[in-house]
């Protein structure tokens, strides 16, 4: 039994791999015979944006790859964009899956994505099922580790402060969950994250 009431998941690199980070942008740029400077030159100038819900995937790929003629079309593109989510090697869909099941935590998504791409993602590996909550940038118009997008999260989920846990792997969105006075762990395996969950339900 964890000390907490409300357990948030990032998705990219906790659950699933990432969908559209650089080694994925870099692999599609090589498929496409892509200038993959350019595209990670044009992919940054307009990321924060989208993952923001500020513009739709047309827009982006006009944007970061269509703005000039192609002998490939926007859907032959996005599948190859899609086709890079998988499920995580040693990730934690099955720990996701237990707390869901016992029915005892409010349990939420609190990741940085397109709405596109997180909402194929949630469907196609049957995520949406297991949370109670999604605060994914795409919803809210802000991104992780921005001090604004944590206490979104805590206004919505509610309950005492200190009775929210929060998992993701990059150091930097840990930090700023700490900053926010959330509680936060690192993830790196299933079988880390199992250990850190069980010293903490015995604190």
């Amino acid at each position: 039994m964890l000390p907490f009431d409300v357990v948030l998941f990032d998705i990219g690199g906790v659950l699933l791999t990432n969908s559209w980070d650089v080694k994925e942008r870099a692999e599609t740029a090589a498929h496409f015979h892509l200038d993959v400077d350019e595209l990670q030159s044009r992919h940054a100038e307009i990321v924060a944006l989208w993952e923001r819900g500020g513009v739709t995937m047309g827009t982006y790929l006009d944007a970061a790859v269509f703005y000039e003629p192609r002998n490939f079309t926007h859907d032959e593109f996005i599948a190859s964009m899609f086709s890079h989510s998988r499920l995580l090697p040693d990730g934690a869909t099955k720990v996701l899956g237990e707390l869901a099941a016992s029915g005892k935590y409010l349990l939420g998504a609190l990741n940085n994505e397109s709405r596109e791409l997180n909402e194929y993602r949630l469907e196609v590996f049957g995520l949406r099922g297991c949370f109670d909550v999604l605060l994914s940038s795409c919803y809210l118009g802000l991104r992780k580790p921005d001090a604004a997008i944590y206490q979104r999260a805590i206004d919505v989920v509610g309950g005492r402060l200190e009775r929210i846990l929060f998992i993701d792997d990059r150091a930097e969105n840990v930090a700023g969950a700490e900053a926010a006075g959330i509680k936060a762990i690192r993830y790196a395996g299933e079988a880390a994250l199992r250990d850190e969950l069980t010293r903490l339900g015995q604190t």
